[in-house]
């Protein structure tokens, strides 16, 4: 389902905006490091974020309504959080006359809030919501459950308009794009780890999930021009005292300015300006905060922030073509159901 809506629906969960240096420098003031401890350095005397980090988070990315005026969780909704997270993990058999499919215990969300005990991973506005869209933003809709007809191209993750052809499927499906790996990251089902690798004048991104890489220059060096789209966009980074900034435009319009959630396209990806950084908090912490700018989807500014924790497996090859056997089965299921209406018609 394709639609221009001039609010988000309440459910959605939201990425970072910013329109003015003002809401930059109030949002993303100069993180604290733990107390104590010393960043540890490159060779060239940056701090080094090398390493495998992970990003799963039980933290919801909007504030709950029910903890509207509240910032901070407190010990007990912490627990009450954690306990929620364990009971999902449970493998318990499919309803009465269900096959039964993915169920909860096959996630890998994680057990733990963000590390700043937030109500919401969106830091600004200040209530921790997501602020309406902008007046015709384009707001596309698909469904785990349902095909949803609607208008090409798909730009949410999974779900699809019909089993007519790849292209009318979400581009998670497709395998061109994982459902977490953005940009801007953001937690999800399974998969929710990067690496980080570092020199002094390039950093690369690896996700674990559809193994989409970045490669970051570092020297300078312009953007692509505009003439030039790509799928993770074009990014370059600089440093900014100890935090790593990295500066993404010219992304596709095949893509949304942001996909909250996995089956929801909010705006056209080739509006948007995103700022990511990166910041060594702790031995074992990665602060995460992104910034986008897209006027043409969002009426006003909203960041997100991510305590990512340093991961202790490595990342592992998520083969996602060779062995993308649902796109297969949706599209034969699709040629078979037209087999049958044809013979059907035929009698």
């Amino acid at each position: 389902m394709t639609s221009r809506h001039p609010f988000a629906s309440p459910c959605l969960v939201a990425a970072t905006l910013l329109v003015t240096p003002h809401v930059a420098t109030e949002a993303l003031a100069q993180p604290e490091t733990t107390p104590g401890w010393t960043v540890p350095r490159m060779a060239d005397g940056r701090p080094d974020l090398t390493g495998v980090w992970d990003f799963r988070s039980i933290t919801p990315l909007e504030r709950p309504e029910e903890l509207a005026d509240r910032a901070e969780l407190t010990e007990e909704d912490e627990a009450a959080l954690v306990e929620r997270a364990l009971d999902r993990q449970i493998d318990r058999a499919p309803p009465p006359g269900q096959v039964g499919g993915y169920n909860q215990f096959w996630m890998d969300r994680g057990i733990e809030v963000n590390e700043n005990r937030r109500t919401s991973l969106i830091v600004d506005p200040p209530d921790g919501r997501l602020p309406p869209l902008a007046e015709g933003a384009i707001h596309q809709q698909g469904s785990l459950l349902e095909d949803i007809p609607g208008e090409l191209p798909v730009r949410y993750r999974a779900g699809g308009l019909n089993a007519d052809g790849p292209e009318h499927r979400g581009l998670a499906e497709r395998c061109l794009l994982g459902f977490n790996v953005g940009p801007p990251m953001r937690p999800g089902g399974y998969n929710n780890n990067m690496q980080l690798f570092q020199t002094s004048d390039q950093v690369t991104i690896l996700q674990e999930m559809v193994h989409d890489f970045r490669v970051i220059p570092l020297d300078g060096r312009p953007h692509l021009p505009e003439h030039m789209p790509q799928w993770l966009g074009s990014s370059r980074g600089r440093w900014e005292g100890d935090t790593l900034v990295v500066e993404t435009t010219n992304f596709t319009d095949k893509t949304p300015a942001y996909d909250p959630n996995g089956v929801t396209g909010l705006g056209v990806g080739a509006n948007m300006h995103l700022v990511e950084r990166f910041t060594r908090t702790a031995d074992d912490i990665l602060l995460y905060e992104y910034t986008l700018t897209e006027p043409e989807t969002f009426t006003r500014p909203f960041t997100v922030a991510i305590h990512m924790r340093r991961g202790e497996a490595p990342i592992f090859e998520y083969a996602c073509h060779e062995g993308n056997y649902g796109m297969f089965d949706i599209l034969a299921g699709g040629r078979h159901q037209e087999r049958e209406a044809e013979a059907g018609g035929s009698r």
